[in-house]
């Protein structure tokens, strides 16, 4: 066995390897860029080398660099996690000239599976059934519009050296083809540094279901078993799970069956995957037809759902197989048992086509109580744009699927993100859904449940309470034991003089006035604190400051009440229509972000004589939703859009984002040209609506 590797990667992948690394008694080496100096994944291994600048094409994707932090430090092998180097044949080869052991299959191996095009070529050669499509060298624009007519609409543009969802386009119809082959060229140039493509047949609500491999290079390969990864946003996965539910047995095992034959075809060593689409409604028999799409060379992201239903730890396999012990286990002696979920926790916005968030981590807080959690990031940290905005994976199983499911509801009704945008009330929402507890699921899951899962509920008398009552605790006195805030630092405002349900009145209960505003509206309430310390509060919603100087009557308004707790493990509790609520409440930009379970609110503290803050920006604002580069400007000054029309594309972590008119309108100016940097909410056109 090795005695130290270094692990050629960041985040939760790195802190994951140096787990089990040190569990083996092997010491391991992290790499770091300017970004990510005291980073989890630094801290988690023994040594460190700095390796460059934030950006990945200038640290993290410099073989060179590497691998000369691997000569400095002593180390024996390189584990690449995924991403990054981790499927680069060169990297490989390098690696084995400087006699270092790659972790992972050999370069050739990297080569035959790295392009779509001749992975599929070679998959028909071993019989294994792969998707009708065109991965020919004409790349030209009239050769795909031939192809595609001939594959049928609507059709799937994939990147050959792609991955990630990324340089991959939906086309309905032929004149969206040309369009949308430019722009993923473009992207996967990017990301890629390849712009070669395939086209595929799209087939509408196929499964998403992959075979976990491992191989020991002299042509033995064993199967860990499926995964299905068919719940999906922007052709990424968002919730992985093992095994794949409602499949039928012979379906399966041939599928299973056929994982072994792809790896066997390249004699493959190492941690692999192969991916399929399966089509429960094709074919002549009654469980539908599968096709190859590609096989991963790396350890993939939703690995922890098939260690779950295994016991086994993937990355002790792939260490001991690139140290030539071979394969730990035979076929028959890898067992399966209960199920297994992943829901991947991300920095974005599903409320703006789930564009990446970039901020503080100002509050966070993971469930590790009752789910396995595997993350490379901590409260305090920056998500940048630098890197993928992954900020952890929660993992939970069970001896059912019921079992694993209600964990992870569990586990999402507990997880709180502040300080930006996450995609953990959507995740709920999606474990919630009655499809998806039925194992009802598809790779268009989202875009066919989309009303259901971007509901947002409004804010409800519970919401109001919980917000008004964190408002009441940041008020008051800096004694009081009970910080709003859910970690370390208590909210700033919280001994602003002006603030305190405190001080001396005559033969009378202490009471305050607290303003809120919520959904765009205000509230306001009247707090009194009676002799044994309750305080019971009176609700005034869509209060307006005029009514209160003039001293009106509240109009229908509710009443809560609480005792005031005694520490920060008690949260917010409180009674309302005889129902005890329990909520959390944390410092969220200029406001509060309320939690009632997984559903979540966010609170401004208005000015009560102007009415709710000024500082939340009108729907449709044209400002740019996160740092990055304008690449296309696709109207001039002057021009009508109509709403929906693309005014501009953008270029942030590697993938194109479009800038659309929230109405019709004309153009009145860029602000940028191509090739300009932008930061997160700067003004990106003026565009004014028509009349």
């Amino acid at each position: 066995m090795f005695k130290k590797i270094l692990i050629a990667n960041r985040g939760e992948i790195a802190v994951r390897v140096a787990q089990t690394a040190r569990e083996m008694g092997v010491r391991t080496v992290a790499v770091y860029s300017d970004a990510d100096a005291g980073a989890p994944h630094v801290r988690a291994c023994d040594e460190a080398v700095h390796i460059g600048p934030a950006p990945a094409a200038e640290s993290y994707l410099i073989a060179d660099k590497i691998i000369g932090g691997a000569k400095k430090t002593g180390a024996e092998a390189i584990h690449p996690g995924y991403g990054f180097l981790s499927e680069n044949a060169d990297f490989a080869d390098a690696l084995d000239k400087a006699d270092i052991t790659f972790i992972g299959p050999t370069a050739k191996t990297i080569r035959a599976m790295g392009s779509k095009s001749a992975a599929k070529d070679l998959m028909e050669a071993a019989g294994v059934p792969t998707t009708p499509g065109y991965q020919g060298e004409d790349q030209s624009v009239a050769k795909f519009k031939k192809e595609a007519v001939r594959i049928g609409y609507p059709v799937l543009l994939k990147a050959t050296a792609g991955g990630g969802g990324k340089g991959m386009r939906l086309v309905e119809k032929e004149s969206e083809l040309e369009d949308a082959l430019n722009s993923a060229q473009r992207e996967a140039k990017s990301a890629f540094g390849d712009d070669r493509f395939l086209i595929e047949k799209y087939i509408a609500r196929a499964r998403h279901v992959e075979v976990q491999i491992f191989g020991d290079g002299k042509g033995n390969v064993v199967h860990m078993f499926e995964r299905d990864c068919s719940i999906q946003r922007r052709h990424q996965k968002v919730i992985e799970e093992a095994p794949a539910p409602n499949l039928p047995t012979d379906v399966r095992e041939n599928l299973l069956q056929a994982g072994v034959d792809a790896g066997k075809a390249v004699d493959y060593r190492g941690a692999g995957t192969v991916e399929f689409l399966y089509d429960p409604g094709s074919g002549s028999g009654a469980g539908g037809e599968f096709y190859f799409m590609e096989m991963n060379t790396r350890l993939q992201v939703e690995h922890p759902v098939s260690e779950m239903i295994t016991g086994l730890d993937f990355v002790e396999w792939q260490l001991r197989i690139a140290a030539g012990e071979g394969l730990p286990l035979a076929q028959d002696e890898i067992t399966e048992f209960g199920h297994a979920f992943e829901a991947r926790l991300y920095a974005e916005n599903p409320a703006q086509e789930f564009a990446p968030s970039i901020g503080t981590l100002t509050t966070l807080y993971l469930p590790e109580d009752i789910a396995r959690i595997d993350s490379g990031v901590e409260e305090g940290m920056d998500v940048t744009p630098y890197y993928d905005p992954m900020i952890a994976k929660i993992i939970t199983d069970g001896d059912t699927r019921e079992e694993a499911l209600a964990g992870m509801r569990a586990a999402l009704a507990e997880t709180r993100v502040a300080g930006l945008e996450s995609n953990a009330e959507f995740l709920d929402a999606i474990c919630a859904s009655e499809g998806f507890a039925a194992g009802e699921v598809s790779t268009r899951f989202i875009d066919d449940h989309s009303v259901e899962l971007f509901e947002k509920p409004s804010a409800d008398n519970r919401v109001l309470s919980a917000a008004l009552l964190a408002k009441h605790f940041d008020a008051r006195s800096g004694d009081d034991p009970w910080p709003l805030k859910i970690g370390d630092d208590p909210w700033p405002l919280r001994h602003d003089p002006w603030n305190k349900l405190s001080g001396f009145r005559l033969n009378r209960p202490a009471r305050a006035n607290y303003w809120i505003g919520v959904d765009g509206k205000t509230a306001l309430a009247i707090m009194t604190r009676n002799g044994g310390g309750d305080v019971n509060a009176e609700v005034q919603p869509n209060a307006t400051a005029a009514a209160r100087r003039e001293g009106d009557e509240m109009q229908d308004p509710f009443h809560f009440s609480f005792t005031p707790p005694n520490s920060i493990d008690d949260g917010l509790s409180f009674i309302i229509d005889g129902e005890t609520v329990d909520a959390d409440a944390a410092p969220h930009l200029d406001g509060l972000r309320i939690w009632i379970g997984a559903k979540h609110w966010d609170i401004a503290q208005p000015d009560p004589l102007a009415g709710i803050s000024a500082h939340q920006s009108s729907e449709g604002s044209l400002v740019a939703p996160m740092p990055g580069v304008i690449t296309i400007l696709s109207a001039e000054p002057g021009d009508k859009v109509g709403a929906g029309g693309a005014l501009l594309v953008m270029e942030a972590m590697k993938m194109e984002h479009t800038i659309k008119a929230p109405y019709d309108g004309v153009v009145k100016a860029y602000k940028y040209a191509p090739g300009d940097q932008v930061k997160d909410g700067d003004m990106l056109v003026e565009f004014e609506e028509s009349a």
